[in-house]
């Protein structure tokens, strides 16, 4: 004879005199089942509804919030600089080699080419909306200035290894791209900052005194690089920009332009003292750039040692 418990629970599952399975009769279960159904579908229609809505107020092209209406980025730029250091010490801004033959150098020379070969390989679908930029375009719709990525310097090239064989590595220098962010550009050299770096502000002079200069083509987002403290200052040597110390600003506004490339400008350190770690400090200089060095707004820092 079963146990009660085994004979009760048999019955609950299925009740020959009631006919229902767990409580249930077979109109009970349909029941209940087309009522979940139809709760279910007009949930999931509910919600379906909400998502659409809201997905009507999103644009795929610009941010909600950007530069003039409170963006949690703010309107004050930073730099980047390449290359990056191996995945295993990705926080460490230190780049470190010995010149010469062998492939200590691998890396960083790896981390270039690959900046440099992606403005080579722009995906045929862009190639349209690309445009040689002079100084004074505009740039309409999802048209783009093309960045020749040939100008960084005889020196600054994946054939001449970024320099980084023979003992003058090169960086690169972009700054952040914020939406529909636009530079305020210095319009003489009397508006250059007191403490811009001497040496650029030599450059910069010449090219706003040159013969057959004019306001338009001085429209530049200024870079420089110099050491942080005077020990740093007094082993960086000499340091080049190419293709000039400066990013045109007719590559402004950043309006998320497919394909869009930024403006580069290539830092070689041409004659750095070996065996010296040396603190360098990257600043990008327009009137609306500010420099914060503790929240690194409108600079970048990194630290370079050749052996």
């Amino acid at each position: 004879m079963p146990a009660p418990q085994k004979a009760s629970f048999a019955e609950f599952l299925w009740n020959r005199e009631e006919k229902t399975v767990l409580g249930r009769t077979g109109l009970s279960w349909f029941k209940i089942t087309v009522f979940y159904i139809i709760f279910y579908s007009c949930l999931a229609a509910f919600w379906s509804l909400c998502l659409f809505i809201f997905l009507q107020t999103i644009s795929y092209k610009e941010p909600r919030w950007n530069t003039n209406t409170g963006s949690i980025i703010g309107k004050n730029p930073g730099l980047g600089f390449r290359p990056r250091p191996p995945a295993e010490r990705i926080e460490s801004t230190l780049v470190m080699f010995n010149e010469g033959p062998g492939e200590n150098w691998g890396h960083w020379v790896s981390e270039l080419t690959n900046v440099t070969e992606k403005y080579k390989q722009v995906p045929e679908k862009y190639k349209k909306n690309m445009k040689t930029c002079n100084y004074g375009d505009e740039m309409e719709g999802d048209d783009f200035c093309v960045f020749n990525i040939e100008e960084l310097g005889p020196k600054c090239r994946k054939d001449r290894n970024f320099g980084y064989e023979a003992g003058n590595p090169c960086i690169i220098v972009k700054l952040n791209k914020i939406f529909n962010w636009r530079p305020d550009v210095y319009a003489t050299s009397d508006d250059l900052p007191d403490n811009m770096p001497e040496s650029v502000r030599e450059v910069i002079a010449r090219e706003f005194t040159e013969p057959g200069s004019n306001e338009i083509n001085k429209q530049n987002v200024w870079i420089t690089c110099e050491g942080e403290n005077p020990n740093d200052f007094e082993n960086i040597g000499q340091v080049n920009y190419y293709p000039h110390p400066g990013m045109p600003a007719y590559y402004y506004p950043f309006q998320n332009q497919p394909g869009y490339q930024s403006p580069l400008v290539a830092v070689e350190f041409a004659s750095v003292k070996r065996g010296v770690l040396l603190n360098i400090e990257c600043k990008a200089w327009a009137k609306n750039i500010f420099h914060d060095r503790k929240e690194r707004k409108g600079s970048v820092h990194l630290e370079l040692m050749v052996d």
